[in-house]
């Protein structure tokens, strides 16, 4: 019984140290995420997105990545883009980057795995996006019919049905008044779909970093492309939104694992889930989604092999690129921060009073 305890003991305290690690980062994601919802037109979006010209395939990327929303956040928002006369390959592009990066994730990135990596992540994930988007608006045939898609409504940033029900576009709001609602779009809305999610990713990397041994990591990922196939196995049914996947992939990291195969559980593990996917065929096609998934296995292996040759050449150990103190001492900014964001993330458990 006492080893039970222990044991659960040892996960928490561990679990709280990678929460004090990110909580500043996190906060620091969602402000800056509240911010484009603020100052950034509902429409501003749709507007630059319709056909499949290469140009609308990029901007779909480029304004995907900084988006702060999950696998499941982005379906509905998707669809309203494609209701609204946004091409496949566009959408396609929208799909991908918008789950595998935004500035909450490039924000825990930096916390908890290193600099290099900030970067490399969503710059794999624009270039991953405009590659599938191409791949999907080459495959298309002639007939521009659109086929039934999940949603009718306007775009909206978010699958929480909460944010859903503003529909005072045409009223003229003040910035008081947008910050306001960007804000609570981020610490609301936002913190709902992700929140619970970001808990669940501190609790395994606790686990991990308690139960699972360098010598197991040693075992099963030893092989730089074995390794990189089984992050493929594990993250593509598995739900788990960007920011969650990152404190998975550090605690990974942290026993041995190569930066290429924690890239590819970043990249493929948020854009990719077996619901996600079943609903990106009714809004794409089933050829298209076929396509989009073997683009994003196909880059994800790639950029591994390549983000892996990029540490050996600049003089890193690939099985420990992530260097953590043992026992760092954390300021009062990371435990408020730690608190607030728990505050935060339980206040969305609460019912919502009408």
């Amino acid at each position: 019984m006492n080893d039970y305890v222990n044991a659960i003991y040892e996960v928490i305290l561990a679990s709280w140290d990678v929460l004090l690690e990110s909580a500043p980062y996190v906060l620091l994601g969602f402000f800056v995420a509240g911010l484009f919802k603020a100052l950034l037109s509902r429409d501003f979006i749709t507007k630059h997105l319709g056909g499949n010209r290469m140009s609308n395939i990029v901007k779909a990327s480029a304004l995907g990545v900084p988006v702060p929303l999950c696998s499941c956040g982005v379906l509905p928002a998707a669809a309203g883009l494609k209701e609204q006369g946004a091409g496949k390959g566009a959408v396609t592009s929208f799909l991908i980057s918008t789950p595998e990066t935004g500035v909450d994730s490039i924000a825990v990135t930096y916390a908890l795995l290193d600099p290099l990596m900030t970067v490399i992540r969503p710059v794999v994930s624009f270039f991953t996006a405009i590659a599938a988007g191409i791949s999907v608006s080459l495959t298309e045939t002639k007939d521009t019919s659109t086929g039934p898609v999940v949603s009718r409504q306007p775009l909206e940033p978010s699958c929480s049905s909460s944010c859903c029900c503003e529909r005072n576009a045409d009223k003229k709001e003040s910035v008081t008044d947008k910050l306001k609602g960007g804000m609570k779009f981020a610490f609301n809305d936002l913190l709902q779909d992700i929140g619970k999610w970001f808990l669940v990713g501190i609790l395994l990397a606790g686990v991990i970093s308690v139960f699972v041994s360098p010598g197991t990591v040693s075992s099963y990922f030893g092989n730089e492309y074995l390794s990189m196939v089984l992050m493929l196995a594990i993250a593509i049914p598995l739900y788990v939104c960007a920011t969650a996947s990152t404190p998975i992939a550090a605690a990974l990291a942290l026993k041995g694992i190569s930066p290429g195969a924690a890239l590819v559980f970043l990249l493929a593990g948020p854009a990719t889930n077996v619901a996600s996917l079943t609903v990106a065929s009714k809004i794409l096609g089933k050829k298209a989604v076929i396509v989009y998934l073997a683009v994003i296995i196909v880059m994800s292996f790639a950029a591994g092999i390549l983000v892996n040759y990029l540490y050996a050449s600049l003089g890193l150990d690939v099985a420990n690129w992530i260097q953590k103190g043992a026992h760092e001492e954390h300021g009062i900014v990371a435990i408020v921060s730690s608190i607030t964001l728990l505050v935060l993330i339980g206040r969305t458990f609460l019912p919502v009073k009408k």
